[in-house]
């Protein structure tokens, strides 16, 4: 068990490292992921790719932000959150305002180390999310990360295998 929690925080720590350059190298703009534990403001980081459930086959499409991401409305303990979706990532990352947000009580100073990223170590803290919704698919009792640092939250694959196929043509994701 511990095991598959190290792997979510070095899957974070690594995604937030490669944050810094988008597709074909390109600078990505710092506002991705915020290193000062700050949430972006919207002159600095304001997403505009859109989510869309497909009421014939019940799929889920995103569009690709102009940043080269794609971003999910997803709902944490039916809350709604805008996330950055990692398909290289293990688990999900809730930055600490989001999981304050979605009323998960973490400690006040987050401390310990949660895994082991290009910097160094990952301080948060582990937890359990009563739901993740996305368009139709609900999936309870799935572990998180909390993190000290970070303005951005990661939905990873803890939640994206739960999907039957993940598929990415050009500018759109499909989840079905």
């Amino acid at each position: 068990m511990l095991r598959w929690y190290i792997l979510i925080v070095v899957s974070v720590g690594l995604m937030a490292s490669m944050l810094g350059r988008g597709p074909a190298g390109r600078a990505v703009p710092s506002q991705v992921l915020m290193t000062d534990g700050r949430a972006p403001r919207a002159a600095e980081s304001a997403p505009t790719s859109s989510t869309s459930l497909n009421p014939l086959d019940n799929s889920v499409e995103l569009t690709r932000d102009s940043n080269g991401y794609f971003y999910a409305d997803v709902k944490i303990n039916g809350v709604p959150l805008r996330m950055l979706v990692d398909t290289g990532a293990t688990g999900i990352a809730l930055s600490r305002n989001d999981a304050q947000m979605a009323g998960i009580a973490t400690s006040i100073g987050m401390n310990d180390v949660v895994g082991e990223g290009a910097d160094g170590a990952v301080r948060g803290q582990q937890v359990e999310l009563q739901s993740v919704t996305m368009g139709n698919k609900t999936v309870e009792g799935l572990p998180a990360v909390v993190l000290n640092s970070g303005g951005q939250s990661l939905l990873g694959q803890s939640f994206l295998s739960k999907f039957a196929s993940v598929h990415i043509e050009g500018d759109r994701m499909v989840l079905r």
